[in-house]
């Protein structure tokens, strides 16, 4: 079984790594173009570039997977199967027919929900308390193909996106192992998706990264979480971005509120100290615990506000 990989974060590094360790005939590697990354924007190859040249294997980075040369340096590789994960771009009906076998994709939710290209972020954004990987055929429409098999992996309050990330994408590559000797005999099922139960995770955009403080304090605890460690949730503090990388968990961290802080405004200072930072909520309170002022490193919440004496009635924006 000839195959072509196609993926670029390191979400799909393990799957990679699993096909060549099983033994698996890889063709060759198709990811994203370089992109400049860092403060002083170097050109930085994606993560799975970085293993398929370690490995020795050809790697092609077009920036349209729909153009004719692409195309056409796919069918060149003849492959029987077109396996990807998270690489980023929608195959062209032409790609699609190219294997015998045709084209999986390790995608990280329980579809028919979050389909789209942020499904990891969004199921923790959305408070959900568990999601999966799910192995499907690839279809024109986006990710709206037959599903073959499917594994849960439950979320906890702990966990953020990075920890997610991880977990999904080693479940997802064990899951392709067990997937691929049933394609390869004709055995893997087929089972539609129920368009009815479809739900959707489009790319993340900066207003999903501002924290509304109106919001309830489980919700910008799960808003938080989602975005780390990618762009991470933001704020503004006297006019500049402040951004919050961690936070208490509301059952945790929300106590009785006096009058005083009941009358606060969401986004007041309530405490400033050791235990971090208190802000109010729409709801009461959350505990700030790791932050990240304008033009500065990240650091404990409680050091910030020593270092900064932040104090109570500050309104963070």
């Amino acid at each position: 079984m000839r195959i072509v990989f196609m993926g670029t974060p390191e979400f799909a590094v393990p799957s990679l790594k699993l096909l060549l360790e099983k033994g698996y005939d890889v063709a060759a590697v198709v990811t994203q173009p370089d992109r400049p990354k860092g403060r002083k924007r170097e050109l930085t190859p994606p993560p799975v570039k970085a293993f398929a040249l370690e490995k020795g294997l050809p790697v092609l980075q077009p920036e349209r997977m729909r153009s004719p040369a692409a195309v056409e340096s796919v069918a060149a590789w003849k492959p029987d199967l077109i396996v990807t994960a998270a690489y980023g771009q929608i195959l062209p009906k032409a790609v699609l027919e190219l294997p015998r076998l045709g084209c999986v994709n390790v995608h990280g939710s329980l579809l028919p929900r979050y389909r789209g290209g942020a499904p990891i972020q969004r199921s923790i954004m959305e408070g959900e308390r568990e999601t999966g990987v799910t192995i499907m055929y690839m279809a024109e429409g986006l990710d709206t193909g037959d599903m073959i098999a499917s594994v849960t992996v439950p979320i906890g309050d702990e966990d953020t996106a990075g920890t997610m990330f991880e977990k999904l994408s080693l479940a997802g590559a064990d899951l392709l192992m067990e997937t691929l000797p049933k394609l390869a005999d004709g055995t893997a099922p087929r089972v539609p998706q129920d368009d009815s139960l479809a739900t959707y995770a489009p790319n993340l955009t900066r207003e999903d990264e501002r924290l509304r403080w109106e919001r309830t304090s489980r919700e910008l605890f799960d808003q938080t979480r989602g975005l780390n460690p990618m762009a991470g949730a933001f704020t503004f503090l006297d006019g500049e971005v402040f951004k919050v990388w961690g936070c208490r968990a509301p059952e945790e961290s929300d106590a009785k509120l006096g009058a005083e802080a009941l009358a606060a405004a969401p986004g007041t200072v309530l405490e400033a100290g050791a235990d971090g930072i208190r802000v109010r909520t729409g709801d009461g309170s959350l505990v700030l615990t790791q932050v990240q002022p304008a033009g500065k490193k990240a650091l404990p919440a409680a050091d910030y506000a020593r270092g900064a004496r932040l104090a109570p009635g500050t309104v963070l924006g």
